[in-house]
């Protein structure tokens, strides 16, 4: 589903795993919405997140979540 941020932004929301996170991907967790700043390659194909509020997730190889990622217009 692709839909117009009140920033006129095109945005959509996709399922994501530790393969296909980006930064700059916004993750809802305990009803926050934590944009991802930073990232890095773990053991068996993990990822750690580092979040703009500093916090931290790992997220193994088979971890599968829904994001809100920023399309790019061509």
């Amino acid at each position: 589903m692709n839909a117009w941020s009140p920033r006129g932004a095109l945005v959509s929301n996709i399922e994501i795993t530790a393969t296909t996170v980006q930064r700059g991907d916004v993750i809802q967790l305990g009803g926050h919405a934590c944009r991802v700043r930073d990232l890095f390659q773990l053991p068996q194909g993990a990822k750690q997140l580092v979040f703009e509020s500093g916090e931290l997730l790992t997220m193994h190889a088979r971890t599968r979540l829904v994001a809100v990622r920023m399309l790019r217009r061509w």
